[in-house]
């Protein structure tokens, strides 16, 4: 008979370390476990300077939390250790983000903490402590295959569905990783949080990009890279000079406001060009992407995703965390794959994600995903 998070043991011959950030959703998942009767371990990350966010509302794993962690597994009687991962966290995500928005992308600094410093160094300290299981406060479900395998799916709650953000997570890891909270709405975890009697019950959610403890994200990028920064043209799509900008740093593709131009028509950022440092601009209808190539991808599926081929599978694809998964075709080929939105996006930005589900049903199969490499809106010229 299995137990709750579906492995042949008693609770309390399975152990369980729980990744706890400080807020109320890993705070929930610890007291849940502890309850049921399991051999649960704490374990926190300080992941960057804790000193300039000790106060910030919305940070995670630095100052306060650290002491909010801390005090919950106090309360709910399991151990806890905090862990320094400043080191490891600067070289797989900040440095990376900062290579990637000079590089003209737009990254996801979330993704590539899940994917390097969580669900693999994290997991690989759970198995030296001998855990059976590492389990997070992520919205997200986890589900075992007739194979023996596990799926990944949407979250039941759609506002804080976070599969976007885990497409990353392998085969192996999730044979691992459990959600606890993927099947309930957040409502409920706020009054299981007040139940357990957890003082971070009425703690603000974690928000924005986590390291960027004042400013923009751009005052980090120029902190850590000082002279990285260059000036250059902004270019309309047909080729006309418009005016100079700053830094490609400053612009995402999509952007509308703030371009410093004056041209009596609404005009987006289409792309970014750092060999160049140019700022590409055009009217809204250039900005419509259908073709989509992806990298690095992270296949989830059934079937080995070179077997899916030019024939295509259809699927629907997520390109932004706040967007719903858009029905598409999926093709692959020896150095990666390529989706067609039925309908066009508009803002597809290189750097970004490109999640890939079995269909745009709300508790829908994560198949996995990839880093947008490029898009047909790129294609549009901007001759000197």
């Amino acid at each position: 008979m299995l137990n709750s998070l579906d492995l042949p043991h008693d609770p309390s011959k399975t152990r369980v370390v729980v990744a706890m950030s400080g807020g109320v959703d890993s705070s929930v998942v610890a007291a849940l476990l502890k309850r049921e009767g399991y051999d649960v371990l704490g374990i926190t990350l300080q992941l960057y300077d804790h000193g300039a966010a000790a106060h910030r509302k919305g940070a995670c794993c630095a100052g306060q939390d650290i002491y909010d962690a801390r005090r919950v597994a106090e309360a709910i009687g399991i151990p806890h250790y905090v862990l320094d991962y400043e080191a490891r966290f600067r070289e797989a995500v900040i440095d990376r983000f900062t290579q990637s928005y000079l590089a003209g992308e737009t990254p996801i600094p979330c993704v590539e903490c899940n994917r390097s410093i969580k669900f693999r160094d994290l997991l690989e300290t759970a198995q030296e402590l001998g855990a059976d299981i590492l389990a997070t406060g992520h919205y997200v479900a986890s589900r075992a295959l007739p194979d023996g395998r596990r799926a990944l799916h949407r979250a039941a709650d759609p506002d804080r569905d976070q599969s976007y953000f885990l497409y990353a997570t392998t085969p192996e890891q999730l044979n691992m990783l459990r959600f606890p909270l993927g099947e309930l709405p957040k409502e409920e975890t706020r009054a299981l949080a007040r139940e357990f009697g957890l003082t971070v019950a009425e703690k603000a959610d974690s928000q924005d990009i986590c390291f960027v403890t004042q400013g923009r994200y751009s005052d980090v990028i120029e902190r850590l890279k000082p002279g990285a920064v260059h000036g250059g043209e902004i270019v309309h799509v047909d080729g006309r000079v418009l005016g100079r900008h700053e830094g490609i740093i400053h612009y995402t593709v999509g952007q509308r406001k703030g371009l410093g131009i004056s041209t009596g028509e609404p005009l987006y950022v289409v792309r970014l060009d750092a060999k160049e440092a140019r700022v590409v601009v055009g009217p809204r209808e250039a900005l419509a992407t259908r073709l989509i190539r992806i990298a690095d991808i992270n296949w989830l599926g059934d079937v080995p995703l070179e077997s899916v081929g030019q024939t295509g599978l259809d699927v629907a694809v997520r390109v932004r965390s706040t967007r719903e998964p858009r029905p598409a075709v999926l093709r692959a080929d020896g150095t990666g794959a390529t989706v067609e939105l039925l309908s066009a996006e508009d803002g597809v930005s290189p750097g970004q994600a490109c999640v890939i589900y079995e269909s745009d049903a709300p508790r829908a199969r994560v198949l996995g995903g990839g880093t947008i490499a490029r898009t047909n809106a790129e294609a549009a010229p901007a001759a000197a």
